[in-house]
């Protein structure tokens, strides 16, 4: 009986080593794809995208990362249509105005347990992750790219009438008006102290003067401190006229071109503008935090991070690619695509703008704020705020009509 079982052992041994060898051979070849959904303006940046892949696929052979370069005009859209879809990528940018909706319909996946162990999380940038953190105390959103508003001034307008960068709002309203001059009085060209920006988009030039003395909260924007404040900004053009006429309809392009060509002195941007106005007055501009006003400052930030969707199926995977992206070199490639700040204070060192401007944004950071992350937002930002801001500036209402409307606005259920 012994010698008829013998010789089924040598096809055992060969079969148990089959097995095992194709058991090592499945898990040294098994690939995790990781869906990665952003955008970048200019398609070309897209090769900085591959390049990041491709490093760090390198470094993750057992990880692939499917990037996908989303059109800004329809972003969003489409990742909300993705997830009621039950597609949503695995990753994601996204931005903190829409993490409540997002909360909302629990979709994303909170990565607290993996931040705390994160070693790059020494070197985020001081305050990134407290303003970043939800409102039950969870973080979802690995910082990627961010922005704080900042003053921009004629450098050399200042020197030439002896002022200083304001540091108030006294400050800011005496340099206006001696920077605001008839064309006999500057060589030919009317110079206005103050670029205004009364059309969409002008909410985070009027927040750092009105913002640190009121609030969203019920009655915040009524209160006699808040109407005072919002009078204040808009008697910069009303009464004191140290802003362009054209001022409530200026958007974007209006101000910065009016700020090159040496037709105002001040305005209010972020680092995204650095490069061309450094192209167009190199020396000429400098940039300062905004000024405290009522002993306070507020500055809007603007940000994007990276986000998991619980619907992931590769959750390791989608960290480990999430984190890389956030890490030194790694994040500052990146924004060389997006023309944002770093997250990293390593980083922040190698940015390729002028180091004031690097400077203005880092400085501002303590007191920069989003603006509140509820639904009512949107709204407030696309037609609520420059609608009343308009009518205010061309004296169809008052200060305190424009303030009842934003705050019937946040607190009307």
């Amino acid at each position: 009986m012994q010698s008829s079982r013998r010789p089924f052992r040598p096809y055992l041994r060969t079969l148990s080593a089959i097995s095992l060898a194709l058991t090592l051979s499945a898990g040294a070849s098994a690939q995790q794809t990781v869906n990665f959904w952003y955008h970048v303006d200019n398609a070309e940046n897209t090769k900085i995208m591959d390049e990041l892949v491709k490093n760090f696929e390198t470094k993750n052979p057992n990880i692939k990362i499917k990037a996908e370069n989303i059109p800004w005009n329809n972003y969003f859209d489409k990742l909300f249509i993705s997830i009621a879809g039950g597609k949503a990528p695995d990753v994601a940018v996204t931005r903190l105005a829409l993490q409540p909706q997002l909360l909302e319909m629990n979709a994303i996946e909170p990565i607290t347990k993996q931040l705390a162990t994160w070693p790059g999380k020494a070197d985020l940038a001081p305050n990134l992750l407290d303003i970043n953190k939800a409102s039950d105390g969870e973080y979802y959103y690995m910082p990627l790219q961010y922005v704080a508003i900042y003053l921009y001034y004629r450098a050399d307008l200042f020197a030439k009438y002896n002022l200083k960068p304001p540091a108030t709002c006294e400050d800011f309203l005496e340099a206006a008006k001696k920077l605001t001059l008839p064309a006999s009085a500057n060589g030919g060209t009317e110079l206005y102290g103050f670029g205004m920006r009364g059309g969409k988009g002008g909410h985070d030039n009027w927040g750092p003067f009105v913002l640190p003395q009121s609030s969203f909260t019920p009655g915040g924007m009524t209160s006699a401190k808040a109407v005072a404040a919002n009078s204040w900004y808009i008697d910069l053009l009303r009464k004191h006229k140290v802003a362009p006429p054209s001022a409530p309809n200026d958007g974007f392009n209006e101000i910065t071109s009016a700020f090159k060509s040496g037709r105002t002195a001040m305005i209010f941007h972020h680092i995204g503008s650095a490069k061309s106005m450094a192209d167009a007055l190199g020396d000429k501009v400098s940039a300062v935090p905004v000024p405290s006003c009522g002993g306070a400052r507020w500055t809007y930030f603007g940000d994007e991070s990276t986000t998991m969707f619980k619907s992931s199926k590769v959750k390791d995977a989608a960290w480990k690619w999430m984190s890389f992206l956030s890490e030194g070199d790694n994040n500052l490639r990146f924004n060389e695509a997006t023309g944002q700040l770093t997250v990293t204070k390593s980083g922040s060192a190698k940015v390729p703008q002028p180091e004031r401007f690097v400077k203005a944004t880092m400085d501002s950071l303590a007191f920069a704020k989003p603006l509140p992350l509820v639904p009512q937002t949107a709204d407030f930002v696309s037609s609520v705020w420059p609608t009343t801001m308009q009518r205010a500036l061309n004296g169809e209402i008052t200060s305190a009509q424009m303030m009842q409307e934003i705050d019937k606005h946040f607190n009307t259920k």
